[in-house]
């Protein structure tokens, strides 16, 4: 498709040129609207956050950052992102980060059960467990009711070791710390 014709009095735009100058024409209106649009979806998507966490993380942690998080905004006078958090597993957490359910992701490092394990040695046979519970309040509120001990993260039941409701069992070189993960 020819859009010009050479002369030697110069170029002239065929019918076909014309059109296309008139398009060109509308394309710095349309880039402008293009970036307004693309600036407006930035915004947004700062204006919410979706954050995948682990049990003890989404427990324990995200409320105290989350507050953090507002009052840092109101001393900076801007506006927090609204923050939804979805409390899974470490598994599920970074599924929904990879899969784009999640922009943010908080997981612990596996690794308590068999740690505890192989401080109790090969020797210690382990008894059924009296209640299986997925959540740390749960289990907190099980052992506080008498059902017996159970291995928890010293955050999940800090009060309740600081006012005596529970006691802490130390066992020699059982080390239950676990890695936290942004993803």
């Amino acid at each position: 498709m020819r859009l010009a014709v050479r002369t030697v009095r110069g170029t002239q735009l065929t019918t076909a040129g014309v059109v296309v100058a008139q398009w060109a024409n509308k394309l710095p209106d349309v880039a402008q609207q293009v970036d307004a649009g693309l600036g407006s979806l930035r915004t947004e998507s700062r204006s919410k956050l979706k954050v995948a966490a682990s049990l003890t993380v989404a427990e324990q942690l995200m409320p105290l950052w989350l507050v953090s998080l507002q009052a840092t905004a109101d001393r900076s006078g801007r506006k927090a992102p609204e923050v939804i958090l979805t409390t899974t597993n470490s598994g599920h957490a970074i599924s929904a980060v990879r899969d784009g359910a999640a922009d943010l992701g908080f997981i612990e490092s596996p690794g308590a059960l068999s740690a505890l394990r192989n401080a109790l040695g090969d020797d210690f046979a382990q008894a059924s467990p009296a209640l299986e519970l997925s959540s740390a309040a749960a289990v907190r509120a099980a052992v506080l009711a008498g059902a017996g001990p159970a291995v928890m993260s010293r955050r999940a039941v800090a009060d309740d070791l600081a006012m005596g409701r529970l006691r802490a069992v130390q066992v020699p070189d059982l080390n239950l710390r676990r890695a936290l993960r942004a993803i």
